[in-house]
């Protein structure tokens, strides 16, 4: 019975991507089973992991397949229906309020956040990846040293247009989290500006990783959630390879927030694994900081249930959100989706077993989790 607990209520995805929008060639879908940037080791495939193994328990049958189907009878049943039909089956069984997409990442490959609402057939809004912003400004003819601040913050305050719900950043990737956070001066942000543009100009790719431009663009950002009432969001944690995992404990952020909290603004903590119960200690001391487990519920495949047991250990349950971080694959948004929704029940029926909590005050936790804090934080209504 516990299965049972919360799951008609709908979900807020506050932190997802969009969808490959046509067909995937099979190295295509394998290579989205995995956060590597190279392909398995000869000889061996990534459907031998824990999340394709998920894909295959749960996934096939949405395709009208045994569970456990064999890799290669599910990739050809995903080609056979097409992408438009696997995609909104996925999209509309995982029983979503509205989903909040940051549109900043390889989005040339996916459906735009418009696209996404179609397909899952729920309202969608925006969250803008501040470092991207950075980037186009930095490819920006005539742009100079001197004037890349001031265009930074004009370009960042144009993407923000009425269907934007929030603010994020990457700097877990570019800089790491293991930074001073004083706000740098105009000097040193010329001077950083102007070795970034030359860099620019020189090797035609712009990726933001100074520590000086990433400071200016937290900052940037905070006082513009600060006007907003805007969440930002940070990476925090698992990744792709690119991650130095020492170096992205969220507790590293702890400078920040407490320079940051007399604007009240909601700051949250995105995957957070292998460090949830850092973030979740830090939910619980600090008044604005929320955060979520995200997808390593999906990545970890059968030891879910043991991550969402213990990010509730210590959060107060107005503190945490649910979110997929479902990227490319439509199977990501669904299994993300169940995987919340059994944990917490599996999770609160225990308690509710163990006569650690009424039955009745279950499905309101839930909903906190599942759609209610969202909804506050991001002014959803």
């Amino acid at each position: 019975m516990s299965d049972k607990i919360g799951a008609n209520i709908p979900l807020i995805d506050h932190h997802c991507h969009g969808v490959v929008p046509e067909n995937l060639t099979a190295e295509q879908f394998e290579d989205l089973l995995s956060e590597a940037f190279a392909p398995p080791p000869a000889g061996t495939s990534h459907w031998d992991k824990p999340l394709a193994l998920s894909i295959r328990r749960w996934c096939a049958p949405m395709l009208d397949l045994p569970k456990f189907a064999a890799p290669e009878d599910y990739f050809a049943r995903r080609q056979e229906l097409g992408a438009v039909e696997v995609n909104r089956r996925f999209l509309r069984a995982a029983g979503f309020e509205m989903l909040l997409v940051d549109s900043g990442n390889r989005p040339e490959e996916l459906c735009s956040v418009e696209e996404l609402g179609v397909i899952a057939d729920v309202p969608t809004r925006e969250v803008v990846r501040m470092e991207s912003v950075a980037e186009r400004v930095a490819e920006t003819s005539g742009v100079t040293a001197a004037g890349y601040a001031d265009a930074f913050e004009a370009a960042l305050r144009a993407s923000l247009h009425n269907n934007v719900a929030g603010l994020k950043t990457v700097v877990a990737y570019r800089s790491t989290l293991a930074i001073d956070y004083a706000p740098p001066g105009a000097g040193e942000v010329a001077r950083a500006a102007g070795d970034w543009l030359a860099e620019v100009e020189r090797t035609g790719e712009a990726r933001i990783t100074d520590q000086v431009l990433e400071r200016h663009l937290l900052w940037t950002g905070a006082n513009i959630a600060r006007e907003k009432n805007f969440p930002v969001q940070f990476h925090i944690g698992i990744g792709d390879p690119d991650i130095e995992l020492n170096k992205v404990d969220p507790s590293r952020l702890t400078p920040f927030i407490r320079e940051a909290e007399a604007w009240q603004f909601p700051i949250t903590l995105l995957h957070c694994y292998p460090f949830h119960r850092h973030a979740g200690l830090m939910a619980e001391n600090f008044p604005y900081v929320y955060f979520d487990v995200g997808f390593v519920q999906n990545w970890s495949g059968p030891s879910y249930q043991r991550i969402m047991d213990e990010a509730l250990e210590l959060v107060p349950f107005t503190k945490q959100l649910y979110s997929s971080d479902a990227f490319g694959l439509s199977e990501l948004y669904y299994l993300g989706a169940m995987r919340f929704r059994t944990s917490v029940a599996r999770a609160l029926g225990s308690w509710i077993d163990d006569d650690e909590l009424p039955a009745a005050e279950a499905e309101r936790i839930i909903d906190l989790i599942g759609r209610t804090n969202a909804r506050r934080i991001y002014s959803l209504g």
